[in-house]
């Protein structure tokens, strides 16, 4: 009786077992760290967010604030902003895992995922304090009626929180189907090779 694919099918015959890869729980690690990393690399995004977005100018007359340009785009660019700002390094933390890891996998897109809507939520808050002031009030009395100012940093659609989840999700699904290790073949005895001689 043959008692492996080699014995039965040859020298050319293909093992049935592969690379299981790691385990579990080394997948866990891997994944509590991808998370750590994504998080703390929101920093990045929020101080790009704020030197990048738009400034919505504002003036003041003494009594009230007002849009110094009423017909202004500047805070559906702030959104724009971050929304690129958070696809781009979607797909950059997904290329970095995937160039780490070399395959797949759920607890990696898991990752990716809660680590990129970490990362936005602490860019977000970031950006609004290295933006300009907060206190509209105080800052309109400072600089003197008449004078433009800057609004504060806001995101105004929320959704844009989600970009860069969704981005290095896609983007390690993309890598992985493209580029990833594929299954190994099924193996398939060759009926034309000698057979061993049977007891």
């Amino acid at each position: 009786m043959p008692t492996s694919p080699q014995e039965y099918g040859g020298p050319g015959a293909r093992p049935l077992d592969g690379d299981d890869g790691p385990g579990l729980r080394s997948e866990l690690r891997e994944a509590v760290l991808i998370v750590l990393v994504t998080t703390v690399c929101g920093v990045l995004l929020g101080v790009l967010w704020a030197w990048l977005a738009p400034h919505v100018p504002l003036i003041s007359d003494g009594r009230a604030v007002y849009l110094k340009n009423a017909e202004g785009e500047e805070s559906v660019g702030a959104d724009g902003t971050f929304m690129l700002l958070g696809l781009a390094l979607g797909v950059l933390s997904a290329a970095v895992v995937f160039l780490w890891r070399r395959r797949g996998g759920v607890p990696l897109v898991v990752a990716l995922v809660v680590g990129g809507l970490l990362g936005s939520v602490l860019a977000w808050r970031l950006g609004m304090l290295l933006g300009p002031e907060q206190d509209v009030v105080a800052h309109a009395k400072a600089v003197g009626k008449g004078v433009a100012f800057d609004a504060p940093l806001r995101l105004q659609a929320k959704g844009a929180l989600l970009a860069w989840p969704i981005g290095a999700a896609l983007a390690q699904l993309l890598l992985t189907g493209m580029f990833g290790p594929r299954d190994p073949e099924p193996f398939e005895p060759d009926w034309h090779a000698p057979q061993p001689p049977r007891d």
